[in-house]
């Protein structure tokens, strides 16, 4: 009974109405026995007292009393009908709404690739993820108990119109009052749950942060200083939950005291009119139920409550279904070696300008080294030169074309990345190097695995290639050895490891270097390098400088500037082996 049509498109539930539109397209069939349901749930309970004060006055007639009975049995038996199909439809319903959220803000975020996670950290998108869908996925179902109780009360208030209308106007006079509790309650609650949601994002980012770095907090022994820095949120965060709660108390005493008053106006003019004959005593009982029925309005703080949480789960999902999509167009990939030119590229992180007006040429088939400062704008510009981001101005160009408005298949089959920390995705080792590939041979991801000096180590584990990744005990050079053997699969034009070999000892890197060097000739390799050796065994090397090219040519030339060797002073320091 419910569908999923795709992409999640950015404006679809930027707003609780269009949140509405989507959940009843998301599950048409769970909404419409909603509607049933609320509507036959609705019906009875208007009903009910006027079936109520029929089997009172045959009662005290004597007469007619057991088809009143029936009737009365009827509508009790339907409220309890209603009531079951009431609680499996909005449960099915919310679920299958929710599915769907949680399928698009995954898209898009993956969508708009690193941009998404330089705005928003793991912790809070996980918990955007989690709470910030489970909250508006109820909107059908809330909007539905708030419509029932408005029908219900205008209901109320007509039946008391028909027994007498000196009644309904003992009720109207509570009714600005009323809507003056609810408006205030309602601004104040949504305000308090959005900022509230904001701090649970907050702390759940700072607990990720941590987790991440679990091993450096012990190692440091900074533990207490980093459990302070998680939970700084936390005061915070309980005096927004208190105020929440302080609102909802201050709303319902409010409505508490008005209630009872309405209700014993009201009964005290039907009594009148019980003495002077004008409403029989069947007539006083419905009395009571309908004006406890219109009061229902009052009632609705609960799902007022519910409401301020859809509409505040709602703005935090709309910040990042806003995200545009990554770099990527609809222009097919030319043919050529793999040339790449940055024309006038600058890139800016909030205030700060990362490169600036860049301009670049890395002629095919060499190995390049990038080379800076920490800061520099080194991985950035590897980020620009595979298509990861596109530059806020200028351009970025694969064999004459803008690389932003390449097809990202297309791209993806022509540039492949190796970096720091590669992500380790799939079942098994064999998986993880073959991830993004397609239906890759097992030959070719062990040829691979050989290039990256990975076998050997491969072999050794339990189940060699096949062994289940969380079973596979790998250090940081040999992860960092699978992330190179993925990148080398497949007949890539352009392959750009970002510090993809810091993780391994010199010896190593230098094999690896070497490896790469015979085996992948003619290819364009930009290296993010922080060692001279890997300097030195580039083809070319590019230093960047404060955003921009402070030099380009040979290791060699460019080493005899002390600027450009005391980029590696440190480096090489930690790196060198022993004498």
């Amino acid at each position: 009974m419910s569908s999923d049509n795709g992409v999640l498109l950015s404006r679809e539930v930027d707003t609780p109405a269009r949140l509405l539109l989507f959940s009843v397209r998301r599950a048409p069939g769970w909404t419409a026995a909603l509607v049933l349901s609320s509507v036959a749930g609705t019906a009875t309970v208007l009903l009910l007292p006027a079936a109520l004060a029929a089997a009172v006055d045959a009662a005290l007639a004597g007469s007619g009393l057991a088809p009143a009975l029936v009737w009365l049995g009827v509508l009790l038996g339907t409220a309890l009908l209603t009531e079951m199909l009431d609680t499996w439809a909005s449960t099915a319903g919310a679920t299958a709404v929710e599915l769907s959220l949680r399928r698009g803000l995954v898209q898009r975020v993956l969508r708009a690739g690193v941009p998404s996670q330089r705005r928003f950290p793991a912790g809070d998108l996980s918990s955007r993820l989690v709470s910030g869908t489970s909250e508006a996925s109820g909107l059908v179902a809330t909007v539905l108990s708030i419509a029932d109780a408005v029908v219900a009360a205008v209901g109320g208030l007509v039946a008391l119109v028909l027994i007498d209308w000196t009644l309904a106007l003992s009720f109207v006079v509570s009714v600005p009052v009323a809507a003056v509790i609810i408006r205030r309650f309602m601004s104040e609650a949504t305000e308090l749950l959005t900022r509230y949601q904001e701090l649970q994002g907050s702390l759940s980012a700072r607990l990720v942060e941590a987790m991440s770095g679990a091993r450096t907090i012990r190692a440091s022994g900074t533990l207490d200083r980093e459990v302070e820095r998680v939970l700084e949120p936390l005061p915070e965060l309980s005096a927004a939950g208190l105020a929440t709660w302080d609102a909802q108390r201050r709303t319902v005493w409010k409505v508490m005291l008005l209630a009872p008053l309405v209700e014993v106006t009201v009964l005290a003019v039907a009594g009148v009119g019980v003495a002077d004959g004008r409403i029989t005593a069947g007539s006083w009982i419905a009395v009571a139920g309908y004006v406890g029925i219109a009061l229902g309005l009052l009632n609705v703080v609960d799902t007022l409550m519910g409401y301020a949480h859809v509409r505040a789960g709602t703005a935090r999902l709309a910040e990042v279904l806003v995200l545009p999509d990554g770099p990527g167009g609809t222009l097919p990939l030319p043919d050529g070696p793999g040339a790449l030119a940055f024309r006038g590229v600058t890139v800016r992180a909030d205030e700060d300008v990362v490169l600036d007006g860049l301009d670049l040429d890395i002629p095919a088939g060499l190995a390049v080294a990038i080379v800076g400062r920490s800061g520099a704008g080194k991985s950035t510009l590897a980020a620009l030169a595979g298509g990861l981001i596109a530059p806020d101005h200028g351009q970025v160009l694969l064999d004459g074309a803008p690389v932003a408005d390449l097809r990202p298949d297309q791209l993806r089959r022509a540039v492949a990345y190796a970096f720091e920390r590669p992500a380790l995705l799939g079942e098994t080792v064999h998986d993880t190097i073959a991830y993004g590939s397609g239906d890759i041979s097992r030959e070719l991801v062990e040829l691979a695995a050989v290039l990256a000096s990975a076998d050997g180590f491969i072999r050794r584990l339990p189940q060699g290639y096949d062994t289940p990744l969380d079973q596979a005990p790998l250090s940081g050079g040999e992860v960092q050895r699978l992330g190179l053997a993925r990148a080398v699969t497949g007949e890539r034009r352009v392959l750009i490891l970002d510090d993809a070999t810091s993780s391994l000892d010199t010896a190593t890197e230098a094999e690896v270097s070497a490896t790469l060097a015979g085996l992948l000739a003619g290819r364009t390799r930009i290296l993010v390098a922080h060692r001279a050796g890997t300097a030195a065994r580039a083809d070319l090397v590019v230093w960047i400088e404060q955003g921009r090219v402070r030099a380009v040519g040979p290791h060699d030339r460019l080493n005899q500037d002390p600027d450009y060797r005391a980029l590696f002073a440190t480096t090489d320091d930690l790196t060198r082996e022993p004498a």
